[in-house]
């Protein structure tokens, strides 16, 4: 029998509370969930901090960055204004905190960010970071006393849109689980072309539209993790759950939760 898929809350219970901020997180962890999906961008003092969006139109910021701040900045805003105005005043989550947190509660995805605006030397300082603090990079001094969730083991994963970075990735920890973010337009040969190319992927983290029959066998024959974002309508969760799919990401992990287990 397949292995039932895991249900992992999409920025934390982001309909309960605000995206990627500790209450949302809390949120998720009140229902049986098997993990939680963030994101990660760096501040501008290269701090590693958790914001999914390419601006801060959220916080009142249409054009500015999560990188045109330190992150003492970032901290002093109010990261859960945007959800409700009542809500206690949160700011911003760094990715060591949300470890330190999280990382013995449930599986963690970190989706890294690389922007196009940002130098090559940022996007790989990101990656580093994200590393050493799961405790995955094999040069990095920790390494030998190492988290038994780490390297060999799926409780935490990477993943990202940006291929580059994931090669990087794999350059400094050639045992960690990288999952390949796919965009909406990217197809089946696609697949085909960088499973070939980059057979050190732990798997694909499809969006749900395009996931089908071909594409399951595909990575099924490749013995690849099969993630999906972002399931959040009863249909999308049943095709999600009738393909059984690895990694179910969802707004609403309870419902994707009750569907499961029914």
């Amino acid at each position: 029998t397949m292995t039932k898929s895991l249900i992992f809350a999409h920025r934390g219970a982001n309909k309960e509370a605000a995206e990627n901020t500790r209450s949302a997180f809390d949120k998720a962890l009140q229902y049986p969930i098997d993990g939680i999906e963030t994101d990660v961008q760096l501040s501008r003092d290269e701090v590693a901090v958790l914001w999914h969006d390419r601006f801060l139109g959220k916080l009142g910021m249409p054009v500015k960055h999560i990188d045109d701040f330190d992150y003492a900045r970032l901290q002093a805003m109010n990261f859960a204004a945007h959800y409700s105005s009542g809500a206690r005043p949160e700011g911003i989550m760094s990715l060591q905190a949300f470890l330190d947190a999280y990382r013995q509660r449930c599986r963690l995805l970190l989706e890294i960010k690389n922007r196009d605006w940002e130098s090559p030397s940022r996007h790989e300082i990101k990656v580093r970071q994200t590393l050493d603090m799961v405790g995955a990079r094999t040069s990095c001094p920790q390494a030998s006393g190492q988290d038994a969730r780490a390297p060999g083991n799926d409780a935490i994963m990477v993943s990202s849109f940006n291929l580059g970075s994931l090669i990087y990735a794999h350059q400094c920890a050639p045992q960690f689980p990288l999952v390949y973010n796919f965009e909406p337009e990217q197809t089946l040969d696609d697949a085909q072309r960088v499973l070939d190319a980059q057979p050190f992927l732990h798997g694909l983290c499809l969006p749900i539209e395009s996931l089908d029959e071909a594409m399951v066998m595909l990575l099924r024959d490749h013995d690849k993790c099969i993630a999906v974002y972002t399931c959040n309508s009863e249909k999308e969760i049943k095709r999600a759950l009738d393909f059984g799919v690895n990694i179910l990401i969802s707004d609403v992990p309870q419902k994707a939760l009750q569907m499961r287990d029914k």
